[in-house]
């Protein structure tokens, strides 16, 4: 078994990850633009045959520190390369580096090659060859804070190169995009229920072609003609023929009972012309009917009355008007509302802008990126206008009361909202014990209300299946007081097991929302997390932040999505600096700080143990904020609880802070107790918890505890080491 890493566009991990598993993978885990798994070149082979999602197929060869271009030499050199390729083979290096020493990645790869060669030559005189298009073996070489990986590129070239593409359009759509729209759109269960495809804006033809392959179960790879292992030294032939000879006989069996199901139009001839051509050269074009129209006269085909719509329209970046985007989203939600009733339609928005102005309620909503662009896919289900609905069970009496109770909340928060500007708030907080939940509304300014529900521990003497009921009367009730529907509204349920009560399996769509604090922008996810992205819990808190950042430089520690450096930012910091151990929250903090127009080398965003990076950092801070978790056990660093570890944590803290700076210390363990002895004598503690719980948590006043501290008079960063040795000294 070997270790691989097949890269991916951002958005398509959780999907790239099922699909590994369905090729045979073990050990497969999802990482940031990308999943690792184990298994035989057998499984590698069948992953670069196979996968419809993936961009390339990675196999590590060596990890090594790389902090200078000789390091990087050495490690490189360290590999036997005579096991790989011949003395007369070509090679390419690809390098991408980040957070690192070494910042130019063209002189990285040369040096890698550099290395390379060198090693033949030194052996026998004789060296490689460099070919940067079709090499016998390409080198992949990612340089990631000072620590370098070496891999072999099995793909050789992108695997969304299906090599059927004879000519592609203005603006085409990627083929691995193109499979996750489809397969986020449920096609393949569309096709198995006798449904139709329809691109009423088909461009290139790459969604109907992606389909049809799909449904015909041809794999994505079988028209290359080049791969990035067949000149590879340890490359087995006889293994990769069969593997071959498979998909060839799984394609003919599936082309001999393709339906012609598949329907494309375009207003432009041209493009029309295109789709053929492409049709025909992926072994398609008997089943596709494409013909010259605009979207607004696009109907279901004669034959069928239930299909797939899918569409990936301009978005007023490189084809057409920005300002004439809206009108065209409109129209073809208003063709699919008028005439696709029974259809399920799936559109790829540039932004979540353009997709509001279709005039349908999205069922699901994914975040792609269609290349270095963020776009959002909607997925709808079209119902008839004449549809009755059915008729709601009346609520029984303790869910009328809940309603009665959710009303009067509402009454009593309403007008305060309106005139803070609040959009994020706790609607509800279990002030009815028998319904056991809190309910939280995140929205933007004008923008349509999302609800997150998450269900509390039920007494032991509660029912299973009681509580259930009536977690299924809280949702309801909620969707219907605060006029939600039920695909807006995010539920966290708990499951009882062996450990107790925990929330269980959440799921993972990949849907953010955009939602509006403090006249800030920020991106939360209702469903596939524990928590959303967004503490609103915590909204004083980060105002505080806010009002204390001005002209400092700010330390953002455990800073999850850096929702708390945004609002720094926003308050006039200097600069910020962010440090959280997950790259995905870091991912997640990146694009909060974009989207508030955060960007540069002013905002750092570190990956790193806390405690670790306060060992290793030489910088001082006017603002630090600490908002640790209750507990942490990750692998890549020392166990962590709030409870035990404060006192190392904010002495800690104390070493990288300014003279006149201010620690911000909050955390969500209700059983929490400072330890004033232990910071008393470093410190002049403020305990600002009160004053930190909205007025909608007033209910669950110990949700969070919040303190400031400010080094005593004394101290300062060049001698609060020696004072601090002192006084530990006198206790």
């Amino acid at each position: 078994m070997s270790a691989f890493f097949a890269t991916c566009p951002k958005g398509l991990e959780y999907l790239l990850r099922d699909e590994l598993v369905a090729l045979g993978a073990a050990d497969v885990r999802e990482a940031l633009a990308g999943a690792h798994f184990s298994g035989t070149l057998e499984t590698a082979y069948r992953a670069c045959l196979w996968s419809r999602l993936a961009s390339r197929i990675l196999m590590p060869l060596a990890e090594f520190d790389a902090a200078t271009d000789d390091d990087l030499y050495r490690g490189v050199q360290s590999i036997d390369w005579s096991t790989h390729l011949a003395s007369h083979a070509t090679l390419a290096v690809d390098s991408v580096t980040s957070q690192s020493k070494l910042t130019h990645s063209q002189f990285i790869a040369q040096r890698v090659k550099d290395a390379i060669v060198d090693q033949f030559r030194q052996r026998d005189g004789s060296r490689p060859g460099v070919d940067t298009d079709e090499p016998d073996v390409r080198i992949n070489l990612r340089l990631r804070r000072d620590r370098a990986t070496v891999s072999l590129d099995l793909a050789g070239a992108p695997l969304h190169r299906r090599g059927w593409r004879e000519v592609q359009g203005e603006a085409p759509l990627k083929e691995n995009l193109a499979a996750a729209m489809l397969l986020r759109a449920r096609w393949p269960e569309i096709y198995a229920e006798g449904g139709a495809l329809l691109d009423p804006m088909c461009g290139s033809g790459t969604l109907l072609v992606e389909g049809a392959w799909m449904a015909a179960d041809v794999a994505p790879g079988l028209h290359r003609e080049y791969y990035g292992f067949l000149g590879w030294a340890q490359h087995d032939i006889a293994l990769w023929r069969s593997v071959l000879d498979e998909a060839r006989q799984r394609a003919e069996a599936g082309l001999s009972t393709l339906r012609s199901c598949f329907f494309g139009s375009d207003a432009d001839p041209r493009m029309v012309q295109t789709a053929k051509r492409n049709a025909q050269e992926a072994g398609v074009a008997g089943f596709l009917t494409l013909d010259k129209h605009d979207v607004t006269h696009v109907a279901p085909p004669p034959g069928f009355n239930r299909g797939l719509v899918i569409t990936n329209p301009p978005y007023g970046e490189r084809l057409g008007e920005r300002n004439e985007m809206p009108r065209l989203y409109r129209a073809i939600g208003e063709a699919l509302r008028e005439r696709f009733a029974g259809w399920r339609a799936a559109v790829l928005a540039g932004d979540a802008e353009l997709g509001h102005a279709i005039p349908l309620r999205a069922e699901k909503k994914y975040a792609l990126y269609n290349g270095a662009l963020e776009t959002v896919l909607l997925v709808f289900e079209l119902h008839a206008r004449e549809d009755v609905q059915r008729e709601a069970k009346p609520l029984s009496e303790g869910a009328q009361m809940l309603r009665n109770r959710l009303e009067k909340n509402l009454r009593h928060l309403r007008k305060r909202l309106e005139r803070e500007n609040i959009h994020c708030w706790r609607a509800y907080d279990q002030d009815m014990p028998e319904y056991a939940a809190a309910i939280d509304v995140y929205s933007h300014a004008g923008g349509p209300l999302y609800l997150h529900i998450q269900e509390y521990r039920a007494p032991a003497d509660i029912p299973p299946e009681t509580a259930r009921h009536r977690l299924r009367e809280i949702v309801r009730v909620a969707g219907e007081v605060l006029g939600v529907p039920r695909e807006r509204i995010g539920l966290k349920t708990r499951e009882r097991g062996k450990g107790g009560s925990k929330y269980g399996q959440f799921d993972q769509r990949g849907e953010f929302v955009e939602v509006a604090e403090g006249g800030l922008r920020f991106r939360v996810n209702l469903t596939d997390y524990l928590d959303t992205g967004l503490f609103i819990d915590h909204r004083l808190v980060r105002a505080k932040v806010r009002e204390l950042a001005e002209g400092r430089r700010v330390l953002n520690l455990f800073a999850y999505t850096a929702t708390a450096s945004v609002y720094a930012a926003a308050g006039g910091a200097r600069d910020t600096t962010s440090v959280d151990l997950s790259a995905t929250y870091l991912d997640w903090a990146s694009r909060n700080l974009s989207l508030n127009g955060f960007t540069g080398t002013k905002h750092r965003l570190m990956q790193a143990d806390a405690l670790t990076f306060l060992e290793q950092d030489k910088e001082h801070y006017g603002l630090i904020y600490v908002d640790p978790p209750t507990f942490s056990n990750s692998k890549r660093a020392e166990d962590f609880d709030v409870q035990r570890d404060h006192v190392k944590l904010l002495l800690a803290c104390a070493e990288r802070l300014t003279a006149d700076g201010v620690i911000v210390f909050s955390n969500n363990f209700r059983k929490f107790k400072l330890d004033h002895e232990a910071l008393n004598d470093r410190f002049m503690v403020e305990d600002w918890s009160a004053p930190s719980i909205p007025f909608d948590f007033t209910r669950r006043a110990d949700i969070h505890g919040c303190w400031l501290l400010r080094l005593h008079p004394q101290e300062s960063p060049w001698n609060s080491s020696v004072n601090h040795v002192r006084k530990q000294g006198k206790r």
